[in-house]
């Protein structure tokens, strides 16, 4: 498959770990020059040696907090100084605190707002003059089995995630036209930190063992085992692709059957 991402430039939010790495790495391996930001410098620049290491390709690593607007403002604009431009923006944020709706504070609301959809909203409109000024773009926004399947336990990410999948909806019809496709992915359950620290809170929650809770969710999935990082990178890299041209305005699941519903 020719991807067509050789020289490309790629900015890769939260990808210290988990599936931003995955994601940054999968379009460093097809010739993309990547940067990628996350909170902690010293993890995100160790992230950046291990995928310059593995591909060859340009990483420049950028420490910053999305949930701060001059943060975003700053990550998107050193990205496009740096390597003249941008082509592919992927959001990304780590997962917002888990709990049911009485363990949930409005400080947790509202924290989980600016971590999720804000700065989802903000990435977009830095990256879109960007991306006109190149003839086109793609933005690929990181959401959540949850946007279209509530899960127990995570009131803040099934009420923000699917906000995610709207305001992305939306700017795919709004600028189609100019050549930027925005498309959603879906992660399901995938072997990352997120999902064991997950699986710990509802053990916690329900007097259970990590081990029955995880045994649980893998016996829900029609394909009978958890997601690699790696496999749902590929799906970024497809949607960031010449494949993908005309592809915009979709959910894609990447879930091993895990979702029920027809649409």
């Amino acid at each position: 498959m020719k991807t067509g991402l050789t020289g490309k430039v790629a900015l890769v939010c939260a990808a210290s770990r988990g599936l931003g790495k995955a994601a940054a790495l999968g379009l460093a391996a097809e010739g993309a020059r990547v940067a990628i930001c996350a909170r902690n410098l010293a993890t995100l620049e160790e992230a950046a040696a291990q995928i310059q290491t593995q591909t060859g390709a340009e990483v420049l690593a950028i420490a910053a907090d999305l949930g701060r607007r001059a943060d975003v403002l700053r990550v998107v604009d050193q990205t496009a100084q740096h390597f003249g431009g941008l082509d592919i923006l992927v959001t990304n944020s780590g997962g917002p605190k888990a709990g049911l709706f009485g363990a949930i504070t409005e400080s947790d609301w509202r924290q989980a707002i600016d971590d999720v959809l804000m700065s989802t909203v903000l990435l977009c409109m830095e990256a879109v003059p960007h991306m006109r000024r190149r003839g086109g773009g793609r933005i690929i926004n990181i959401t959540s089995i949850s946007a279209k399947q509530p899960i127990a336990g995570l009131m803040l990410s099934n009420a923000l995630r699917p906000a995610v999948t709207g305001f992305s909806k939306t700017l795919a019809s709004e600028f189609a036209r100019d050549g930027i496709l925005v498309n959603c992915i879906a992660p399901g359950y995938t072997r990352t930190g997120r999902v064991i620290e997950l699986a710990e809170a509802t053990a916690l929650r329900e007097g259970a063992s990590v081990e029955a809770v995880e045994k649980r969710t893998v016996q829900s999935i029609p394909l009978g085992r958890m997601a690699e990082p790696s496999e749902f990178a590929d799906a970024v890299v497809f949607l960031a692709s010449d494949c993908a041209s005309y592809i915009t305005g979709i959910t894609l699941p990447v879930d091993g059957g895990y979702l029920r519903g027809l649409l």
